[in-house]
């Protein structure tokens, strides 16, 4: 396997969402337009969390080198030109509005974005698990008609997820801002 050179190696080993990103922003930050930066990380989300965030700040994602546990993510700094301003989904909901809505049995579908090992150790009841690397091949096993509600566990990665359902023609859908890190409710388990 090639070597591939690399202006800047930032380390984000041991760290959960949203810090690999907000790393890799600050990293960015510190590039040149055309330099390429390599990312280290172990938190099986990154993969989907970086490539989302290249996509929506018009950054280039060049890939993902796996070594062991560590996954390496390599990007390429866009020009001034070609970046895009971060904007977040307009549509959100707190955890405790949420928790009131499924308490009021509303009829709702609630989808969790976050890894499988994330969501067996604790989820909202109910809650569909579509992890944010697999939702463009899943979307559609949800009804663009649902009142929708995306949660991860800080709400980043349920905000790429409803911006991604957004475009696919889902009408009705909601992030769900502090995610699991905030939830106060009752939580399933397998």
């Amino acid at each position: 396997m090639k070597t591939i050179t690399v202006d800047k190696v930032v380390d984000a080993k041991g760290l959960s969402c949203p810090m690999p990103i907000v790393r890799t922003k600050k990293a960015m930050g510190e590039l040149q337009p055309g330099q390429v930066m390599e990312l280290q990380a172990t938190d099986k989300g990154s993969v989907a969390d970086i490539q989302g965030w290249a996509k929506t700040t018009g950054h280039q994602y060049l890939g993902t080198r796996e070594e062991g546990d560590v996954f390496k993510h390599y990007l390429r700094k866009a020009s001034t030109e070609e970046t895009k301003e971060e904007i977040k989904y307009p549509y959100t909901i707190t955890t405790e509005e949420l928790q009131k809505r499924i308490e009021h049995r509303e009829k709702i579908t609630v989808v969790d974005v976050r890894e499988p090992a994330e969501y067996a150790f604790g989820r909202i009841p109910g809650a569909k698990s579509i992890p944010l690397g697999e939702l463009e091949s899943r979307f559609n096993e949800l009804n663009p008609e649902d009142e929708i509600y995306v949660v991860c566990r800080t709400g980043n990665r349920s905000d790429y997820a409803a911006r991604t359902l957004n475009e696919k023609g889902f009408k009705n859908v909601n992030n769900v801002i502090a995610g699991m890190a905030e939830w106060k409710g009752e939580i399933e388990k397998d």
